[in-house]
This record gives C-alpha cells, sequence and structure tokens, in this order.
C-alpha cells in the first residue's frame, strides 16, 4: 500500500478516526486526572509526611535523652539497623546540599516549621550522604537526623507512570472494541453496498443490534428485495414482449417472401426486420438471467484473436491486434464472445474513420499486475466527454456523436452489465487523434501463468 493511500485511509476511515479520537479524549482526561490528583492531594500529603517527620524526630529525641549514656551507643545502631534512622551531630564544617525542588517541600516545611521550630534545616545531603535530612535539638546541642528518602516517597514518578501506562493500554484496548463495536455494523453496510454496485446479490444485514443500525440494516434489506423484484420484473417484461414480437416479425418474412415486390423491395424490407430482429436479441440478452455459479477458465486471448480474423475478412474492416497469449479469466464464454462482438460490431457500424468507409479497429490485451486488459478501439469521431458516462446506461442513443445511430441503445449497456457480472470494470475514453477506447480490467485467476507477449 503506497503512502498517499495509506494517509487517505488513515484520514478518511472511520474505524480509525473513532479510535484516535477515543484515544485523544482518553489520554487528556488521564492527564487532566492526574494533575487535579497530585494538586488536590498535595496540602494533605505534605501534612502527614510532617506530622510522620515530627512523630519520628520527637520519639528519636526523647529515646536518646531518656537512655542512659552507656545504652545510648546500642540505641543508635538499633534505629540504625532496624528503623533506617540515623543520628549525627550538626557542625558548622558540615557541607550541606540543599532539598531538592518539589511541589511538596514548601508546604511540608511549613508543617515541619510549625512544630519543631523555625530554625529547623533541611537537606537532601550531609557530607556527600544522600537522604533526607533534618535537624533538631537536644538541650543546646545540634543534630541531624536522616531518614531514607523512600520512606517519605512512597510513590515515585516512575511508580505513576506506570500505572497511568498499564491504565492507558487498557483504555486503548477498551477504545478499540467500542470503535469495533461502533464501525462493524457501517462496515457491514459499506461491503454489501459495494457488492451491489458490482452487480452482485449480497448477503442480508442483520437486523440486530441498537435501533438506528437495527432501521438502517432493515432499510437496506428492504431497499435490496425491491431492487431485485424491479430488475425480475423487468426482465420478464422485456423478455416477454419480445418474445411475442418474434412470431408477428417471422409472419411478416413470410409474407415479404409471398409479396411480388421488386428485389429493391424486398431486400429493404429484409433488412428493416433483420433489424427489428436484432433489436429484439438485444432485448432477451440485456433480460437474461445471471447465474455465477457456471464460470469456467476462459481463454480470452484465443477469443480475441477468433472475433479479429473474423473481422478481417469483412470488406469495410481493417483490424490491428496486439495481444498477450495465453490470458485467461473466470467467466462464461457465451457472455464474453457476445461483449467482444458487440464492442467490434459497435466499432464497426459507427466508429468508421472520417472520409472513408472502413472502420480501423485496434485490439489490444495485455496483463498488467494481477489484472487482464483488454482494449478496444476505433479511429472514428468519438463522443463528447460529458457524454462517456452516460452512454453505459440502457437505452441511450448518441446519433449526432456515433453517427447513424439505429439500434436499441443497449448495446454498451449490455456489455458493461457483462463485465461487472465478470467482476471486472468498463471505462470510456476518447482516443488521441481521433476515435472511442472501450477498456476492460478483469482479474486473472491465482494460477494462470504470465504468457508472453505477441504482436500481430
Amino acid at each position: 500500500m503506497s503512502n498517499p493511500t495509506r494517509q487517505r485511509w488513515f484520514s478518511n476511515g472511520l474505524f480509525w478516526r473513532t479510535f484516535f479520537l477515543l484515544t485523544f479524549l482518553i489520554t487528556a482526561s488521564m492527564v487532566a486526572w492526574v494533575a487535579s490528583f497530585r494538586m488536590v492531594e498535595r496540602g494533605p500529603r505534605a501534612e502527614q509526611l510532617a506530622a510522620q517527620i515530627v512523630s519520628v524526630v520527637t520519639i528519636t529525641r526523647a529515646a536518646l535523652t531518656h537512655s542512659a549514656p552507656e545504652m545510648r551507643r546500642e540505641l543508635l545502631f538499633d534505629l540504625a539497623s532496624n528503623e533506617g534512622i540515623r543520628i549525627y551531630p550538626l557542625e558548622k564544617s558540615d557541607k550541606i546540599t540543599p532539598p531538592d525542588d518539589s511541589p511538596v517541600l514548601p508546604e511540608l516545611e511549613y508543617y515541619v516549621k510549625q512544630a519543631m521550630g523555625d530554625d529547623t534545616q533541611f537537606a537532601s545531603g550531609v557530607n556527600d550522604v544522600d537522604g533526607f535530612w533534618i535537624s533538631f535539638k537536644i538541650d543546646e546541642d545540634q543534630y541531624w537526623l536522616m531518614l531514607d528518602r523512600g520512606r517519605l516517597d512512597r510513590t515515585s514518578s516512575l511508580q505513576w507512570l506506570g500505572w497511568a501506562s498499564i491504565a492507558l493500554v487498557l483504555s486503548l484496548i477498551g477504545a478499540v472494541f467500542i470503535s469495533t463495536l461502533i464501525n462493524q455494523p457501517l462496515a457491514r453496510l459499506t461491503a454489501a453496498a459495494r457488492a451491489i454496485a458490482k452487480g452482485k446479490q449480497p448477503d442480508p444485514l442483520p437486523e440486530s443490534g441498537p435501533t438506528e443500525i437495527r432501521e438502517a440494516n432493515g432499510s437496506f434489506n428492504q431497499m435490496v428485495d425491491d431492487l431485485n423484484r424491479i430488475e425480475s420484473d423487468r426482465a420478464v417484461i422485456l423478455a416477454g414482449i419480445s418474445h411475442d414480437l418474434r412470431t408477428p416479425l417471422a409472419r411478416m418474412q413470410l409474407e415479404v417472401e409471398m409479396a411480388h415486390l421488386s428485389d429493391e423491395a424486398r431486400d429493404g424490407m429484409h433488412s428493416d426486420l433483420a433489424q427489428m430482429d436484432a433489436i429484439i436479441g438485444q432485448f432477451l440478452d440485456y433480460a437474461k438471467p445471471f447465474d455465477s455459479s457456471s464460470f469456467t477458465p476462459v481463454d480470452l486471448s484465443g477469443l480475441l484473436e477468433d472475433a479479429a480474423n473474423h473481422s478481417k475478412r469483412q470488406n469495410e474492416v481493417r483490424v490491428t491486434t496486439a495481444i498477450m497469449p495465453g490470458l485467461e479469466i473466470m467467466g462464461n464464454t457465451v457472455e464474453l464472445e457476445r461483449t467482444i462482438g458487440n464492442l467490434i460490431e459497435n466499432a464497426r457500424r459507427y466508429g468508421k474513420t472520417p472520409d472513408t468507409d472502413v472502420a480501423d479497429i485496434d485490439i489490444l490485451c495485455k496483463l498488467e499486475g494481477h489484472n487482464v486488459k483488454v482494449e478496444i478501439a476505433d479511429h472514428g469521431v468519438g463522443a463528447p466527454d460529458s457524454e462517456l458516462e452516460r452512454l453505459l446506461r440502457p437505452f441511450t442513443r448518441l446519433d449526432t456523436a456515433r453517427g447513424q445511430a439505429n439500434g436499441s441503445g443497449l448495446g454498451l449497456a449490455i456489455v458493461n452489465r457483462i463485465v461487472i457480472r465478470h467482476n471486472g470494470k468498463l471505462h470510456l475514453r476518447n482516443r488521441e487523434g481521433g476515435g472511442l477506447v472501450v477498456q476492460m480490467i478483469f482479474p486473472q485467476p491465482p494460477r494462470s501463468a504470465h504468457p508472453r507477449k505477441q504482436t500481430g
């Protein structure tokens, strides 16, 4: 997938839009919650830590004051080994490292000094020994009391970050689940609509879930049923009318043969009746039901070569081919033959080279990636660019653009329908220098080999 395609996918995909929106909202909410919590709990936390420090200092001072002198060394050892409390004399020569900046520190110092006096000192290191240092007095002597930092700061920034990361990951998993839950019904609806656009019959959408999804799926299923019924009714009407017209046409053919007419009049009537029969045949082709289960591998290159060789036998046609041999697609041989024949006949009838009575037709067939591209082009006057899309609609004729059009306007509509049924795409464009190019793209079966190119 190319970078522009990937960027469009990320920017236009509803799933990713929903996911990134939820991710942004969750992340912003977590950041705001953590910041609010730290601000709100700063005061109570500072007061609690101050009370803890004052309690430790008071108990330690009382223990040292009331203990026997010979027991003080053992008491200091017990405090250091069991409680992590160390007592040092405060000297004027001590190298003091100021405490680290912290949002809690100003309030902590305020509460401690309220209880122990304004001359209480704080440090994060004394004589290159790190810890939480606080000064206190016993009588007139000054001492340092050192506590391990972990005893006071039980929740470090790394722990906060770890908890926030875990919460964020869990929230993102929830966002993926919510996005999938929201977008899955829309993805099914999109796939069903795309199937209808390709001429396929999608499976009915489940009419369950939220009210909006249930109503949308129900309406879509009803629309598909209505389209199928309209298509079926139209096919039945076209087939019935066309079949019923065959009987009077046959009777007219017989009457023409039996009538006393000149050869010129008889030939003209035969031509008109043949044209009417061809139009009826197009109606029947357009109304014919479709069954993709009967698809088999079809040698498309061979069909094009046969059609080209047949057309070369006509005096008013010059055919140039560039057909890669051995290209196969999955399809119906009869329908593909009809498609190729309709396009060549359309080019022969309406694509004659200006100022001549000859139709120059170019037939191209080659492999492009995993697709087979077929082009049938003439050297006529072409068609207005604004009308190219309309040419694919049923019963559309552009007399001014394509000359003396005398058909039913179903030729290209039949071709387009057959191409779509074969999972292909049909495009019309004007050829440089004049003429119309009909391009068909068919998917190639994975098992097909990559043949060599042949130009004839």
